[in-house]
């Protein structure tokens, strides 16, 4: 099957599958967006942040926020262990924060499968032609990395297992990656918060200063 088609196939199936499950989630978002709003009636349910997209564009990506944005007396946030409450390790445990991005996936920014996408900084320790190379398909809500998070223990070995992911795409890797991320959700195999997404660190910063 030529790349071209299976990519067309793969955009059809994200759109029906999102629509449908969205459809079937919502309940679970309006229990789950209440019980945020509950536990932290202080704060936005949703939380926002800016992450590079499909092609190095940037897109405003939605989550429900699993923290508090409680602050010290200088009004600085707190660190994320005193923020990161039981509900929220609830709601992370059992990926439901993930759901708002069926927005994305029914928009075309995002893929269920695909390199996360990451803040503009996290790109930077990738030569620019490797960053283009990872920005070539679209960023998904799970992927290759996110099923070997708990062997991503840089953010270099994190990009590795992206590049890894787009030089050999194809959809049975794609059918590979959602039998993983199933396994993980139902076996409680996913790795602590302490061993997901490591800090970047500066000396990692291989293609200059951010643009």
């Amino acid at each position: 099957m030529k790349k071209g088609f299976s990519k067309v196939i793969k955009r059809i199936f994200d759109f029906v599958s999102a629509l449908i499950i969205g459809i079937v989630a919502l309940p679970v978002l309006g229990i789950t967006m209440a019980i945020i709003h509950f536990n932290s009636p202080e704060d936005p349910v949703i939380f926002r942040q800016i992450r590079t997209g499909y092609k190095g564009k940037e897109f405003c990506m939605f989550k429900l926020r699993t923290m508090t944005n409680e602050k010290d007396e200088n009004g600085e946030l707190l660190p994320d262990e005193f923020r990161f409450k039981k509900w929220g390790v609830i709601i992370r445990k059992l990926s439901i924060d993930e759901l708002t991005q069926i927005i994305h996936i029914l928009k075309g920014e995002m893929s269920w499968i695909g390199p996360r996408p990451l803040l503009p900084k996290e790109m930077l320790v990738m030569t620019a032609e490797e960053q283009a190379e990872r920005q070539a398909v679209l960023p998904g809500v799970t992927g290759w990395e996110a099923v070997n998070e708990d062997l991503s223990d840089s953010r270099r070995r994190m990009a590795e297992f992206d590049l890894e992911y787009v030089r050999n795409w194809s959809i049975g890797f794609d059918i590979k990656i959602i039998i993983k991320t199933i396994t993980m959700m139902f076996s409680s195999g996913r790795a602590e918060d302490s061993k997901r997404a490591p800090k970047l660190r500066e000396e990692e910063i291989i293609s200059g200063k951010e643009e």
